[in-house]
C-alpha cells in the first residue's frame, strides 16, 4: 500500500459519451498523487478505444477487462483489488469533479484524522446543465444516522484503507455502495464526515439505475431487509426516514 496515493475506481459500461469528460476531470486535479483504475464490464460501444488512448499518454492510468458484464460491484471490487493507495476513491463514468475534489478532502481527512469522508453534490443534466447548485448532507453520518439518509454518492467518497482495513462491496447489482458503508459502520465502527463543499458533479442520466426512483425505492427496502437484516418495525423506521430525506433533497 501506498501512503498518499489516491487509487480511484471508475466502472465503466457503454460510457462513451461521458467518459472523456470524467476521465479529464480526474487528470485535472490539483492533487496529483493518484492512480485511476477504469474496469471494462464488456462494453460494446467506442468506451474501451477511449480510454486506451488516455492508458497511451498517462501511465497513472489503467484499464482492466472483465471477461464477461457483472455488474458494478464485481468491476468496483476488481479496482479495489488492483488498488495500489491508502485511500480509495470512486467516480462513477458518468460524474465530474471540481479540480480542488482530491486536495480539498484529503486536507479535510489528514487534518482530523477521518477515515471516511464524502461531499455535498451538484446536480447536472444530460447535457451537464447544472439543475440544482447543491445537494447538501449532514455532517457526519453513523450507522443509524446513514439508514436514515441513505444519499452519500459513491463519487464523492474517498476511504482511508489504513483506518478502516481492507474492504470489498456486497455482490448486488444494485446498491452496493451504500451496503459497502453500511457494511464498514457496522463491523468496523467506521463513521463518515462530510465536507460541507460542492466538489462532485453528479450527471442524472434518463434510464440509469440512479435515476430510477422506484427502483431506488425498492433498492433501499432490499438493503434494510436482506442485507442488513432488520427487523419488519426497524426497516419501516429506517425507510420512512429514507423517504422523508428524499423528500426534502428534491425541494
Amino acid at each position: 500500500m501506498q501512503l498518499n496515493l489516491v487509487s480511484i475506481i471508475t466502472p465503466v459500461y457503454n460510457a462513451e459519451r461521458f467518459i472523456s469528460e470524467t476521465i479529464d476531470s480526474v487528470t485535472n486535479q490539483n492533487y496529483q498523487d493518484w492512480e485511476l483504475i477504469l474496469v471494462n464490464d464488456c462494453s460494446s460501444d467506442n468506451s474501451v478505444k477511449i480510454v486506451e488512448d488516455y492508458v497511451a499518454k498517462d501511465a497513472r492510468i489503467k484499464l482492466i477487462n472483465l471477461k464477461e458484464n457483472s455488474g458494478a460491484a464485481v468491476a468496483r471490487n476488481a479496482g479495489i483489488e488492483a488498488a495500489r493507495g491508502q485511500y480509495i476513491a470512486f467516480v462513477d463514468s458518468d460524474d465530474c469533479w471540481a479540480p480542488s475534489k482530491l486536495m480539498d478532502q484529503l486536507d479535510f481527512m489528514q487534518s482530523q484524522h477521518i477515515a471516511f469522508s464524502y461531499t455535498n453534490f451538484a446536480l447536472v443534466s444530460e447535457s451537464g446543465v447544472v439543475v440544482k447548485d447543491a445537494v447538501k448532507l449532514p455532517l457526519k453520518l453513523d450507522y443509524s444516522g446513514l439508514l436514515k439518509n441513505t444519499a452519500i454518492a459513491c463519487s464523492t467518497v474517498v476511504i482511508d484503507r489504513m483506518q478502516t482495513g481492507d474492504f470489498r462491496m456486497p455482490l448486488v447489482r444494485k446498491g452496493q455502495d451504500t451496503a459497502t458503508w453500511l457494511m464498514l459502520m457496522r463491523e468496523r465502527q467506521v463513521v463518515a464526515y462530510g465536507l460541507d463543499k460542492v466538489l462532485n458533479y453528479y450527471r442524472q442520466v434518463e434510464g440509469s439505475i440512479s435515476s430510477d426512483r422506484i427502483g431506488a425505492l425498492k433498492r433501499t427496502w432490499n438493503t434494510y431487509r436482506n442485507l442488513e437484516k432488520l427487523p419488519l418495525p426497524k426497516a419501516v423506521y429506517y425507510f420512512a426516514h429514507y423517504i422523508l430525506q428524499a423528500i426534502l433533497r428534491r425541494l
